[in-house]
């Protein structure tokens, strides 16, 4: 794989839909990129974030049986880390109970490409609505 491919961006809505359902989950629903992460995906932005995501992703959640799987993704340091908790990519239960993706098999092109979709997508929507009042700011 040489790298991340630009999204064709086919269904936007569908993706959103997606995202949405998920954050209603509540413990989806809690992360939020604040401080550093937030400034980083602003400072980076989305072309740097995607190819972020795309490493990230290929290196330890596309294996076929990734090393300490349900346990290889950080809470804090970095967008997408965050990013994988709040769209539950994060490990390869949650991208089969998710996503449907099966565990046991190396993601395919365009599911690694689609988790990277997701990732970029909620990082988006999380700068977009960074704006207000209490930017940053922990609750």
């Amino acid at each position: 794989m040489n790298g991340p491919p630009e999204s064709p961006d086919p269904a936007p809505r569908s993706l959103d839909q997606r995202l949405d359902a998920i954050s209603r989950q509540p413990f989806r629903a809690k992360f939020r990129l604040r401080g550093r992460e937030l400034a980083t995906a602003e400072l980076k932005g989305p072309a740097t974030m995607r190819w972020h995501a795309y490493d990230l992703i290929a290196k330890r959640v596309a294996p076929a049986e990734p090393v300490k799987d349900g346990k290889q993704t950080p809470y804090r340091g970095h967008p997408v880390f965050v990013a994988q908790h709040a769209t539950a990519t994060c490990c390869r239960s949650c991208l089969q109970r998710w996503h449907g993706i099966p565990k046991g098999r190396e993601l395919s092109r365009a599911e690694l490409v689609y988790v990277v979709d997701v990732i970029c997508r909620w990082i988006e929507r999380q700068v977009a609505g960074a704006g207000g009042p209490d930017r940053g700011r922990r609750r």
